[in-house]
């Protein structure tokens, strides 16, 4: 099982917002490649990096940031936000990222979504964020009333690498997973899930590997292992036994 550090961009530099809300954000860093080596060398397998910019704006806005984070890794990056159609895809991966997450356009185009899926199999990774289980898109500005576990299913398919489930109402905020939610998606699809959104210590990492059995492939951590409730290197050796 993965636990998967995340960078999040605004502005070039390494932040974190409460909720999604791009005025709630604290500044990490302003070196997001010295943060992205930090957890590599911390022992990470796999880096989540989130364009919040380009997840608002609907394209890819820290090019430069993203592709100095690739350069600098050995380990494989997937990136979230902004890549709405083929060109911003390929445009993605042409900067040394391994997958790429589609969340609007999966919530607003599934055929499209698919299309690329098809076209580029294993590198495409699907992220459904909801409240209160219904998606909420372009960056968690617009809701929905698309039932999350509804949107799954459409990608239940094996050219898809991955499901990225994220709650929301928890992202930031120290509150714990939604474990009951998460567990009820890894019953639904048959594609590996990834949890994301208020992991808070290392007793959520116990209550997360209990859902491996499921389909729990991994669960991306944020804001915990920057103000240090979750120390990465223990989530890392933890989750490894799972």
């Amino acid at each position: 099982m993965e636990a998967i550090p995340a960078v999040d961009l605004k502005g070039g530099r390494c932040v974190r917002l409460k909720q999604g809300r791009m005025e709630d954000e604290t500044v990490f860093s302003d070196d997001p490649v010295a943060m992205a080596r930090r957890w590599q060398d911390l022992g990470a397998r796999r880096l989540h990096v989130v364009d919040l910019d380009g997840a608002v704006g609907g394209r890819p806005a820290n090019a430069g940031a993203i592709e100095a984070i690739c350069r600098a890794l050995t380990i494989p990056v997937q990136l979230g936000g902004g890549v709405r159609d083929l060109l911003g895809l390929e445009q993605t991966l042409a900067l040394g990222v391994d997958r790429v997450i589609l969340g609007t356009l999966a919530a607003k185009d599934p055929l499209t979504a698919l299309f690329l899926a098809h076209r580029h199999p294993g590198r495409v990774v699907i992220g459904i964020d909801a409240r209160d289980g219904q998606v909420a898109t372009q960056g968690w500005t617009e809701q929905s009333t698309k039932d999350y576990l509804e949107l799954a299913a459409l990608y239940d398919r094996p050219e898809v690498a991955a499901i990225v489930f994220t709650d929301i109402a928890r992202d930031g905020m120290h509150s714990g997973p939604n474990l009951e939610s998460t567990a009820r998606l890894c019953q639904h699809v048959s594609r590996p899930v990834i949890a994301a959104g208020g992991v808070h210590d290392l007793s959520d990492v116990r209550r997360l590997m209990e859902l491996k059995p499921l389909g729990l492939a991994g669960f991306i951590t944020g804001r915990a292992i920057y103000e240090g409730t979750l120390d990465l290197a223990q989530a890392l050796q933890l989750a490894a036994q799972a």
